[in-house]
């Protein structure tokens, strides 16, 4: 049977443990996952403290995940281009690629945080040139090309992986570029309008990257990420993360770009959350706009992340009830 897209899960490994406890926990939810038979799990990569994420290098963590799984493709969602060397990106990607097999999706992007670009010394108004010379580099390393003045040959070759290059952007714009670049265009939970929902702002970004793809080679590809939250019912799942959709509208109110007397409801439809029964969160991602267009269902828990047995059951929902609501069947059964 036909697939209708790859599903993925996505965690910016969160906690307020030890940094020991924080990683083993993440890497026993992509074994989990792996055993489920999810086709991606994705890592956020975050810098400092400041974030609830709590990942600043992305490729060590997938190395050890790589020798604790077996089917599944390995992600990065994203790197921060303009915060890194791209040619050590390019071999660390490379080296991760040999050692998994071949399952590393690339994901990269141009970031944004002020306070990330300070620290680094990276003057955050070139993170979009930044971004455009550092790809080049990436596609010219995994091409095999001769690099620099001496003509150094790329170690270890890893000519499949501009084929699994993905860029984030969030208008269309950025959608173009991407297109243009033959990457992956990976899409955020959520965008932020005044008042249309998230879906429908991202439709045209995703039109406008199937219109400008060329490649005859290489397939486009959507990654579709989506917040969710299970529980009961949509009720007992607002009580729960209630807090945390407060926290996430919290900016925005103060900026004026929403009104502060909404409903709880009102502020977890405006981060486009999908939450509750699991069959109640498969309806609405079923009616996602942009769902028709997309290769990888990317979903992560939002806006707080569960406590880890609890996150494990939601996993397993996710693979035994939202996927196969959608006409997704996990790697096993494919």
């Amino acid at each position: 049977m036909q697939q209708p897209f790859r599903l993925g899960f996505l965690t910016h490994l969160e906690g307020a443990g030890s940094p020991q406890q924080i990683y083993q926990d993440g890497l026993e939810l992509i074994t989990t996952a792996d055993q489920l038979g999810f086709d991606v799990f994705w890592i956020a990569q975050h810098h400092f403290t400041g974030h609830v994420g709590r990942m600043p290098s992305p490729f060590p963590f997938l190395a050890a995940a790589a020798e604790r799984t077996k089917q599944i493709r390995l992600g990065t969602s994203i790197v921060v281009l303009p915060l890194e060397t791209p040619l050590r990106v390019a071999e660390d990607a490379a080296v991760l690629d040999t050692l998994s097999g071949g399952r590393l999706e690339l994901g990269v992007g141009s970031g944004g945080d002020p306070a990330e670009f300070d620290a680094f010394g990276v003057q955050r108004e070139q993170r979009h040139p930044l971004t455009t010379s550092g790809l080049e580099i990436l596609q010219k390393a995994f091409r095999g090309e001769a690099l620099g003045a001496h003509g150094q040959e790329f170690y270890p070759p890893a000519p499949t992986l501009i084929n699994r290059l993905w860029q984030a952007a969030l208008s269309s714009v950025g959608a173009e570029f991407v297109a243009k670049n033959e990457a992956g265009l990976l899409l955020a939970k959520a965008a932020w309008g005044p008042d249309e929902a998230t879906d429908k702002l991202q439709l045209p970004v995703a039109q406008t990257y199937l219109d400008t793809w060329s490649s005859a080679t290489i397939e486009p590809r959507i990654g579709l990420s989506r917040g969710i939250y299970l529980a009961e019912d949509k009720k007992s799942a607002l009580a729960q993360v209630g807090d945390g959709v407060r926290k996430d509208v919290a900016g925005r109110i103060n900026q004026g770009l929403i009104a502060d007397d909404l409903s709880l409801e009102h502020y977890a439809q405006y981060t486009h959350l999908a939450y509750g029964h699991p069959e109640e969160v498969a309806a609405t991602l079923a009616a996602d706009a942009v769902l028709p267009h997309t290769t990888d269902l990317i979903l992560q828990f939002t806006p707080i992340f569960p406590p880890l047995d609890q996150a494990l059951h939601m996993m397993e929902q996710i693979a035994t009830v939202i996927g196969p609501a959608l006409g997704w069947q996990p790697h096993q059964n494919k």
